[in-house]
């Protein structure tokens, strides 16, 4: 989960942000016609969703119980049909 937001936080400071500082200013300060915003743009969102989705499976582990042993399952189903047999 950790390793996910840092690369989410790494790769937009080194290829959106550093991209838009060093674009000629044309538009409110962007130049939308760049081609350099229309290469590194899309492997920023491709990125940014892989880093979303490890750190939805990261928060996911962290808060999942682990689960119940075989043995303890086995004997609440032992226990379970004795009951239904009385």
């Amino acid at each position: 989960m950790i390793v996910g937001i840092l690369i989410a936080i790494i790769y937009t400071m080194g290829s959106i942000l550093d991209l838009i500082f060093h674009l000629e200013f044309m538009l409110f300060g962007v130049d939308l016609l760049d081609w350099r915003l229309f290469v590194v743009l899309p492997i920023w969102l491709l990125v940014i969703l892989i880093a979303i989705i490890a750190i939805w499976i990261g928060y996911s582990m962290l808060t999942t119980p682990a689960p119940v042993p075989l043995e303890e399952l086995e004997q609440e189903l032992a226990a379970e049909e004795e009951k239904s047999e009385d």
